[in-house]
């Protein structure tokens, strides 16, 4: 399964951990805290994407 790419200014789907990806698409171990509905931040890098890596987990009902 190909999991989605977002590049920065767009909207987040889902509140997670999103790991930037390498102009090549390879990781690079950077991680931001993205909030549902929030724009993505700028990369370091033009060209750089992101991809979730870990969903927010909620202990609520």
């Amino acid at each position: 399964m190909k999991k989605n790419n977002y590049k920065p200014g767009q909207k987040a789907p889902i509140s997670g951990q999103y790991e930037i990806l390498g102009l090549k698409g390879g990781k690079t171990g950077i991680e931001r805290t993205i909030v549902k509905n929030e724009p993505f931040p700028p990369t370091l890098q033009a060209g750089q994407k992101y991809v979730l890596a870990d969903r927010t987990k909620t202990g609520g009902k």
